[in-house]
């Protein structure tokens, strides 16, 4: 088969079948009835025309069948496209609960990835296949979008959000990766690759990669370098078990603190107080960057309902182990406060304050 030209990229997702189907179905119906309708204007064009300038038109009356007919089918058709692609929407946005999480942040003019061990890379994606893969993304500057043709997925990412999408890759190989909105002066050039591996080729790859904190290591060190350990948990509501959960609000509300809630608290705290607090936290807009909000979300998540706490905050690792946050064997480190936007901190493993980019 000569691959040197296709029509549609390759499928290499599970997602890229429904979308290609549905696809199918609305060419289709829309290549019907635009030659339907063309062969119908010619066909009463010549049928019907006037034959001299005296000729008057008999009054013909318009059958309620007809009017039935083409009224029903039409709304027939367009009801299985609003259905159908309404499911293949909630598949493409409902990512599974097992999927493993990867962050990815766009900047002018790059799209910089983080795999859960810390592993970082730039401009490209390493997947396993056959493993639910599900993207947390968000945007440093301006609106990108992440756009990977073979896996039918493209999320738009937008400045001051988080956003996700996921999917499954099916097929190994490498893949072009796009942002697809016009995003500065080298949008043309913010293009990369997704490196599809088999499992164990995945995870040799890992083991390789240049190591680098988790985004849970990195967030609990935030958190205690920005003195959010004086408070939770006393003066503040405390994050153990916070993640998932529903949060009453002093105006009566109630949110479920998901990734959007966590980041808009960050960012602009009065913006949803919760009930029996004051309102005292700090914003930290301007102060924290994009990975570094990432960082702080997946620690709050690490955190989950039965986490073992002591002031709110877990013990921080001592080492950077290989598969993420290992608390068990950290020793706690005292509540380091930091001035917010001061310098940060030099410690043993690294900076505290976040990264240099690479």
């Amino acid at each position: 088969m000569d691959e040197s030209f296709r029509l549609f990229p390759e499928e290499a997702s599970n997602l890229a079948r429904d979308c290609d189907h549905l696809l199918y179905y609305l060419l289709g119906v829309s290549v019907f009835f635009t030659l339907l309708i063309f062969v119908f204007v010619v066909y009463f064009a010549l049928r019907y025309r006037r034959k001299s300038d005296n000729e008057v038109p008999p009054l013909v009356p318009s059958p309620l069948s007809l009017e039935i007919t083409w009224s029903v089918i039409p709304f027939i058709l367009l009801m299985i496209m609003f259905f159908w692609g309404t499911s293949v929407y909630v598949k493409m946005k409902k990512p599974p609960a097992d999927g493993m999480q990867i962050n990815v942040v766009g900047k002018q003019w790059m799209w910089k990835v983080q795999h859960p061990n810390g592993a970082r890379e730039i401009d490209e994606l390493h997947v396993p296949i056959g493993r639910p893969i599900k993207l947390m993304m968000a945007s440093q500057d301006v609106v990108h979008s992440f756009f990977i043709p073979a896996f039918r997925i493209k999320q738009d990412v937008i400045p001051g959000s988080f956003v996700t999408q996921w999917f499954i890759a099916t097929k190994p190989g490498v893949y072009h990766l796009f942002c697809s909105q016009y995003c500065g002066a080298e949008h043309a050039k913010m293009i990369g690759r997704v490196i599809v591996l088999r499992p164990e080729q995945y995870e040799a790859w890992l083991a390789g990669a240049p190591p680098d904190e988790p985004p849970a290591v990195a967030g609990a060190r935030l958190f205690v370098t920005y003195g959010c350990v004086a408070c939770h948990a006393a003066r503040a509501p405390t994050m153990a078990g916070l993640y998932g959960s529903r949060v009453q609000l002093d105006n009566g509300r109630s949110v479920v603190a998901d990734d959007d809630y966590l980041r808009e608290s960050i960012i602009e705290p009065g913006a949803k107080v919760v009930a029996g607090f004051p309102p005292i936290m700090p914003s930290y807009r301007g102060q924290l960057s994009e990975e570094q909000l990432i960082d702080l979300v997946a620690y709050i998540k690490s955190l989950g309902a039965g986490a073992s706490t002591e002031g709110g905050v877990r013990p921080l690792p001592a080492t950077q182990p290989a598969n993420g946050f290992s608390p068990d064997r950290a020793p706690n480190y005292p509540p380091a406060r930091q001035t917010p936007g001061a310098e940060p901190v030099e410690v043993e493993h690294g900076r505290l304050g976040g990264r240099p980019d690479k």
